[in-house]
């Protein structure tokens, strides 16, 4: 009988193929990164040979942190992964993985709601691109309720961030609000 393993990272690295051949891709806005987004990079990175993370640049999606901002709270947060690279990016998702000769897209997905959404830009992303593959994630129970929007709020409210976010982004968090506050109270129009 083979080796018993105590998590399905441990199980997967000792799978007898060559992960360093496939490369995959996890893109989102990570407007703030939370711990679920980490739990699905951990999770991936033990699949893949090489995850990159993209932070999008969304045009339609105005967010509390700038992309900039966003890209780097995730280089901090994933520099202890050497089979993990950040990256920017303000196209569609397909033509970088074509730039970088990837063909895996990983989405992490919370609910049927989440799933349907996900299942349709997979389908759209194909059509771009007939070699792309999309692999779906299911969240980490932990991890169920995590909704950017309402990190965001809770946020606004001072409330507790500890299980939801790393400090790192905790402390950015309340950085960004504070400074949001006090440019209302200067008169500072806010868009």
């Amino acid at each position: 009988m083979g080796q018993v393993h105590d998590n399905v990272i441990d199980f997967v690295m000792d799978l007898p193929y060559p992960r360093a051949m496939v490369t995959a891709i996890f893109a989102g806005t990570f407007d703030p990164p939370t711990y679920g987004h980490l739990n699905i990079v951990e999770r991936a990175r033990g699949i893949f040979g090489h995850l990159y993370v993209v932070v999008a640049v969304n045009r339609q999606k105005s967010g509390l942190f700038t992309a900039e901002e966003r890209f780097s709270l995730l280089s901090q947060l994933l520099a202890p992964w050497p089979n993990v690279s950040v990256h920017l990016h303000d196209r569609l998702i397909v033509e970088f993985a074509r730039q970088h000769e990837c063909r895996v897209l990983v989405r992490g997905v919370r609910s049927v709601s989440d799933f349907s959404y996900e299942f349709e830009l997979s389908i759209m992303n194909k059509g771009l691109d007939p070699e792309i593959e999309t692999f779906f994630m299911p969240t980490d129970p932990r991890y169920f309720v995590l909704r950017s929007s309402a990190i965001r709020e809770l946020a606004s409210f001072k409330g507790d961030l500890s299980s939801m976010v790393p400090p790192e982004v905790a402390g950015a968090l309340r950085a960004k609000v504070e400074a949001e506050e006090g440019g209302r109270g200067s008169g500072i129009a806010h868009a």
